[in-house]
């Protein structure tokens, strides 16, 4: 089993502009669930939303191409792909000659679906949109729909995370809440560099205490993990101590190398939500 201690992370690392396909490093998402106390079955549903704003590739006559790669990876894959090497993967496309726009995409969704579902007993694919610059005007920047936390005027002193903090009012009428706060920050497991991010908490049964939740939220502040981590984190806690009776936890977190990493689950299947980038993105 791979760790991230084993991925180029925190080190120097050469600019390859050939492709290579080699540069992706899977990530085992088992330790990290086993410590939450997850079992194969998972409780959730979901994806990872990735953007790629970094990608270009040369026509079979030189000319350099450019677009934007959204690409889907299940929750229920084995592996994450650790995020520099993506990058590492994406430049290599810079100097290769590809046929079409759709060869690069189909390269891009085997290459990932393969370090993604590596070591699986049963393989599957994600999903990969590329967006060319004519569709580049159409991309909207929208922030996360529900009620701010952030209006709440409290005291925080906790920075790492602290699911205690989380209460509701389980004696009460059962509610339906969208809430919302871009005060979510963590560092990179390896690194210890700082992700920024929104987060999206939507939820039908007892009333969520919402100061309790904005400090549990803001408690993440120096805690180290990595994106889809704090997300799986995020879900259990509220969804072992305030039991609701569906649950969806979507965040969006500011990209870094050129790629965003906007993690998504929910207790109950349905469409993933649009894959739109707040402001700060």
């Amino acid at each position: 089993m791979t760790t991230p201690e084993q991925s180029l992370l925190g080190k120097p690392a050469p600019y390859v502009d050939r492709y290579d396909p080699s540069l992706l490093f899977p990530l085992s998402r088992r330790p990290k669930r086993d410590e939450l106390g997850l079992s194969a079955t998972l409780p959730f549903f979901g994806a990872d939303l990735w953007t790629a704003f970094e990608l270009s590739w040369l026509t079979l006559r030189g000319k350099p191409q450019v677009a934007i790669a959204h690409v889907t990876v299940p929750c229920e894959t084995p592996n994450i792909v650790e995020s520099k090497s993506f990058k590492l993967y994406l430049n290599s496309f810079t100097n290769s000659r590809f046929a079409s726009a759709d060869e690069v995409r189909d390269r891009i969704r085997a290459d990932i679906s393969e370090a993604a579902w590596r070591g699986a007993a049963t393989q599957s694919s994600v999903g990969v949109k590329l967006l060319l610059p004519d569709q580049f005007d159409k991309e909207p920047v929208h922030e996360l729909d529900g009620l701010s936390l952030d209006r709440l005027d409290i005291e925080c002193t906790d920075y790492q995370p602290r699911p205690e903090l989380l209460t509701a009012a389980f004696d009460e009428k059962p509610v339906d809440e969208t809430l919302t706060s871009n005060l979510l920050k963590s560092n990179c497991l390896v690194t210890g560099q700082p992700d920024w991010g929104s987060v999206q908490i939507r939820y039908s049964g007892p009333q969520i205490d919402q100061g309790g939740l904005l400090r549990y939220l803001v408690s993440f502040r120096n805690h180290n993990e990595f994106h889809e981590q704090c997300v799986e984190r995020i879900f259990m806690d509220v969804w072992r101590r305030c039991k609701p009776a569906k649950l969806m936890v979507y965040a969006r977190y500011t990209r870094r190398g050129g790629l965003d990493i906007n993690p998504w689950r929910t207790s109950h299947p349905g469409a993933p939500p649009p894959n739109v980038r707040t402001a700060r993105q």
